[in-house]
């Protein structure tokens, strides 16, 4: 299941407070699909990673009380406590656990309590993990636990993250590159002893790292520590060949402005033109763009116009859009 598809699904799921379990290899953004549907609900999210648990941390610990003249159990602080009406309760690394954290989680999921404690009737339960061929120290799931939950399977889509890595700003070399290079988005080899792999998480790193601008000689191993040095040479090598480009600005004010040949170079430009161009561009920049989109080859040219439409940009507007119409609409279809 796609990332965006299994957003929806989870989302869904958490509304009728049924228990899911998102699977998936590690750093295709798990985690942050929960956080991202607990945000835009503006509900609760709570986030445990039950690997760092011992059982008695999530059942509590007993303790006399003399009024009643009986052990209770004193629940957790870090268990959804009601301040909240609405939440999401995230039990990460569930299957990396200890199979008596299994055990205590088991109770929780399947009657919404464990000792003295009881989950407000609000907060959904949300669990993920890794499968067993990904590499990780993994425990198989018991039959009665596997039962209590839905189980969806996540796995990453280039195109997917492209339009994301536009909306949230990635560097435009990144998302060129991946545009001409999408299996490169993930590259993770259970039998592989490298430390370093290419993931979503880990290109965001290497956004992180671009943004930082170290100094030339730590760009390398910098980079080579988020996704592989071979894949790093290659990027940087990919990206040094791509950095010649037009003047945006002065293509936006309709300037003389060339189109370049390079194939690399055309993928970044393209990133570029959609980043900088959006639903708030005036009318005349839009008619500018229009003509020098003309200009491109037809795959990059339909690439901005079909990413520029998707975000909301009126091209249609534009009195160069019939133009672009009448030559590139055989490639529409």
């Amino acid at each position: 299941m796609k990332p965006l598809e299994a957003k929806l699904a989870v989302s869904h799921l958490v509304e009728e407070r049924v228990p899911l379990f998102l699977w998936g290899p590690p750093g295709i953004g798990k985690s942050s699909i929960v956080r991202q549907i607990a945000d835009e609900k503006g509900i609760g999210c709570i986030d445990l990673r039950l690997s760092l648990l011992d059982p008695t941390d999530l059942r509590g610990i007993p303790f006399f009380d003399q009024a009643s003249r009986q052990a209770v159990w004193a629940p957790p602080a870090f268990l959804p406590d009601g301040s909240e009406p609405e939440g999401i309760l995230f039990l990460d690394e569930l299957n990396t656990a200890a199979p008596m954290v299994q055990a205590s989680a088991y109770q929780l999921i399947l009657d919404r309590r464990i000792g003295e404690y009881e989950l407000p009737a609000g907060w959904a339960i949300v669990a993920a993990g890794n499968r067993e061929s990904d590499r990780g120290v993994v425990y198989r799931m018991p039959a009665p636990l596997a039962n209590r939950f839905v189980h969806l399977e996540m796995e990453p889509d280039p195109d997917q993250w492209r339009s994301w890595a536009l909306e949230r700003g990635i560097d435009p070399t990144i998302v060129g590159y991946l545009s001409a290079r999408p299996e490169a988005l993930f590259m993770f080899d259970a039998r592989s002893p490298h430390r370093s792999f290419a993931t979503p998480r880990s290109w965001e790193y290497v956004d992180k790292i671009l943004k930082s601008t170290p100094e030339r000689e730590l760009l390398m191993p910098l980079i080579a520590g988020a996704i592989g040095e071979e894949l790093a040479a290659q990027f940087l090598s990919w990206r040094s060949a791509a950095m010649e480009l037009p003047d945006i600005g002065a293509l936006l004010e309709g300037g003389d402005v060339s189109v370049p040949e390079s194939p690399n170079a055309l993928h970044v430009l393209a990133s570029l033109l959609i980043q900088r161009v959006g639903t708030d561009t005036p009318k005349e920049r839009l008619e500018h763009l229009m003509a020098y989109l003309l200009r491109l080859p037809p795959e990059f040219s339909v690439m901005v116009v079909k990413e520029l439409q998707h975000r909301g940009v009126l091209l249609e507007k534009c009195d160069g859009f019939k133009a672009w119409i009448r030559k590139f609409a055989h490639l529409l279809a």
